[in-house]
């Protein structure tokens, strides 16, 4: 699987899961990620819990349904690589533009970067290679 070609060509609903490091779960609705690599995506976040919870544990999934009939997609097993908090990178990645008060208002935002470990398809354990 290219993850450029699949994320730039694919719609859906995205769920990011991560937990402490106790190993309580959480999970919480994201957009496609931003492919960096062959083997690495990043994603904008604000310091929520999911941005917390990578503070303790670098290792969380994503899930990704794509739009359409019946249920497909995939499932990212990730590892946190790094994290910035460069405005201007962060800016030229994000696609939902608030005003510059309501932005401020939100909190401070994370450009945080992932190495995809491995792939599976939604349903049933098919695993995916990354190409």
């Amino acid at each position: 699987m290219n993850l450029n070609s699949y994320f730039t060509e694919m719609k859906g609903i995205g769920v990011m899961a991560t937990s402490d490091e106790n190993g309580v779960v959480d999970t919480a609705i994201y957009s496609r990620p931003h492919v960096q690599g062959k083997d690495e995506i990043a994603f904008v976040m604000r310091d929520r819990l999911t941005h917390k919870n990578l503070e303790k544990n670098k290792h969380a999934n994503y899930l990704f349904i794509k739009d359409g009939n019946g249920y497909s997609g995939v499932r990212l097993f990730l590892s946190k690589l790094d994290e910035s908090t460069d405005p201007e990178l962060i800016a030229s990645l994000t696609r939902r533009h608030l005003s510059p008060e309501d932005d401020r208002l939100q909190g401070e935002k994370f450009l945080v970067r992932f190495k995809v470990n491995k792939i599976l398809s939604l349903i049933g354990g098919e695993e995916i290679a990354i190409d």
